[in-house]
């Protein structure tokens, strides 16, 4: 019997299964970029479907055939994955995008997430964790290392200033914005005002057509972008 394969094939899918999620990996690191592509290749519902070694070749090669989701480091030659997000999203606006680094600092989080990244992952994640961040973002999630998520909480602990009451929130949808601004998922919003997760999701989705944003994640950035003393945030 002939010795198997470096990478196994994947066997072919079974009838009404989901169809394989398609991920383009990022990295400078030949090493590590090749053990992302095991990993995707090895994975059942998971394929590497480009693996490039700049932010260059992903510009070229990625809006060619673009995939379900890019894996991106951030420390690229000549070109930063940040910069490289930015581009890739004015040529693919819906692609997402998931930041894989070793940089934890808040700052560099904030600059990634206004470039257009759906989630930010550190490269000490486990193997799971990885697979699992990428099933969330394309579930419409924001994934981030715990260390990444308790950073984003602290960084919307502050108090809130009053602000204008000129986004015609209704109390329960600012009561709900409160929330939101202090790092509450959904579930905890919903345990917290007696309300369904259901409920929340509605009340989330009139947010953000008044506040003019389409996600949580631009919630936060446009309230922590406010100037002190001026923020958007509806009054009570």
């Amino acid at each position: 019997m002939n010795p198997p394969p470096t990478v196994a094939p994947q066997p072919p899918a079974a009838v009404g299964a989901s169809p394989e999620v398609r991920v383009a990996v990022v990295e400078d690191d030949a090493g590590l970029r090749g053990s992302l592509e095991r990993l995707l290749n090895l994975s059942p519902g998971f394929r590497c479907v480009c693996s490039c070694g700049s932010g260059e070749e992903a510009l070229k090669l990625i809006p060619r055939d673009p995939p379900d989701l890019v894996l991106m480091d951030i420390h690229l030659p000549n070109r930063s994955g940040i910069e490289c997000t930015a581009l890739l999203r004015q040529q693919v606006p819906q692609l997402p995008i998931m930041m894989f680094t070793v940089y934890d600092d808040a700052n560099t989080l904030f600059k990634a997430l206004r470039a257009g990244a759906c989630g930010y992952l550190l490269k000490r994640a486990r193997p799971e964790e990885i697979l699992e961040a990428i099933s969330e973002a394309l579930r419409g999630g924001a994934p981030m290392s715990s260390e990444i998520a308790r950073q984003v909480v602290a960084a919307f602990q502050q108090p809130l200033p009053a602000g204008r009451a000129d986004q015609g929130l209704s109390r329960r949808e600012q009561e709900i914005l409160d929330d939101l601004l202090r790092g509450f998922a959904n579930k905890d919003i919903a345990a917290r005002l007696s309300i369904s997760i259901f409920t929340v999701k509605n009340h989330l989705r009139h947010i953000y057509e008044k506040l003019h944003v389409r996600s949580r994640t631009e919630v936060l950035l446009k309230f922590r972008n406010a100037p002190s003393g001026s923020d958007n945030r509806p009054s009570p």
